[in-house]
């Protein structure tokens, strides 16, 4: 079985999929001031990416972050938001310890709250 990494970011305040949300997944050091970016995308229409995020030999047991660009999401949306933002970047921190199971990190957000789970 190939390992791999994907994510879904589903906008609870309208009920639909988020799309073309600004997602950076960096990998993170020993140090916890150790971070290398190691891809920047967007979601489709349906809220994922277009692939996955890390899979085969990308795929490695380490410590990563992905950062969910929220606010830039609303904003383009047209919804009325305070300045500054509750929720701008959303950072979501996870270690991958097995390189042969599939890591779901999917996003639910809205302007003021967010959760997250490893799904399947």
């Amino acid at each position: 079985m190939v390992g791999r990494l994907t994510t879904h970011v589903l906008d609870t305040m309208q009920g639909c999929p988020a799309a073309d949300v600004p997602i950076q997944l960096w990998l993170l050091g020993r140090e916890s001031t150790q971070r290398t970016l190691l891809k920047a995308v967007r979601t489709n229409q349906d809220g994922r990416t277009f692939e996955p995020l890390l899979q085969g030999h990308e795929f490695v047991v380490g410590r990563y972050e992905l950062v969910f660009a929220v606010g830039t999401y609303f904003i383009a949306q047209g919804v009325s938001l305070a300045d500054p933002l509750f929720l701008d970047e959303v950072p979501i921190r996870f270690g991958i310890a097995q390189p042969t199971a599939h890591y779901h990190v999917p996003l639910l957000i809205s302007p003021w709250a967010y959760s997250t789970y490893r799904g399947s």
